[in-house]
């Protein structure tokens, strides 16, 4: 009986991104189905309906590491689940909230950590391979300050969401009575996106040599200058 020849790591490498596309695609489908609010779910799914086709339609020119497919499908879980419960009524949310005794649901504060955790590597992953930083100390500051710029920028797209819609915006803006949400906001995509850069570097560089091929494996990343 002839027996299916093993999966290699390439096969393995090209076959992840299609089984998370999948799954997003599902979550997204799914979601769409009577989500408690459609404006906010199609405020807060707005970067996974459009952020998903611009990586399909790049892939061949600018394929990404496994890990940062990862990252930004369980991103886009975030936001799917976020956008069709709201954020301050996630069921996983309350369940914090009654379990740590917190005045107020903290999904929306995970949600902002992954605003800043999964775009560190994404930030990072561009970086290196445009630009000349690979390798360099200025490559971990200017990665947490694209991001945390990012975060500003969101929170005036709020602010705009706010002035457009009125009410309607209330649940986007997840606010919850707190006056200092933005500050919040801003300072949990800065703490997502200095730990990622702690925890996943080394892991993402290796990754990084991986993609540029055999001959890159064996290089170091020397400081620049």
């Amino acid at each position: 009986m002839p027996q299916a020849p093993p999966m290699t790591s390439g096969s393995s490498f090209r076959r992840l991104p299609l089984v998370l596309a999948a799954s997003v695609l599902v979550a997204l489908a799914v979601s769409a189905v009577r989500p408690y609010d459609r404006f906010t779910w199609l405020l807060e799914t707005f970067w996974v309906i459009g952020g998903l086709p611009l990586l399909v339609l790049l892939w061949r020119r600018f394929p990404l590491t496994s890990l940062l497919c990862c990252l930004l499908a369980a991103h886009a879980l975030v936001l799917i689940v976020g956008g069709y419960y709201t954020y301050a009524r996630v069921p996983a949310g309350h369940w914090l909230q009654d379990a740590l005794e917190l005045s107020r649901n903290p999904y929306d504060r995970i949600g902002h950590l992954m605003q800043g955790f999964v775009p560190a590597i994404l930030v990072r992953e561009l970086l290196v391979r445009t630009s000349p930083l690979r390798g360099s100390a200025w490559l971990a500051p200017l990665t947490v300050s694209v991001c945390l710029s990012f975060s500003a920028f969101f929170e005036m797209l709020e602010w705009w969401a706010a002035l457009a819609a009125g009410a309607a915006a209330d649940d986007f803006l997840a606010v919850q009575g707190d006056q200092w949400d933005t500050q919040w906001d801003m300072a949990c995509a800065l703490i997502g996106a200095v730990t990622s850069l702690l925890l996943l570097s080394r892991l993402h560089d290796r990754q990084l040599a991986r993609l540029r091929g055999p001959r890159a494996s064996a290089e170091r990343l020397e400081p620049v200058g």
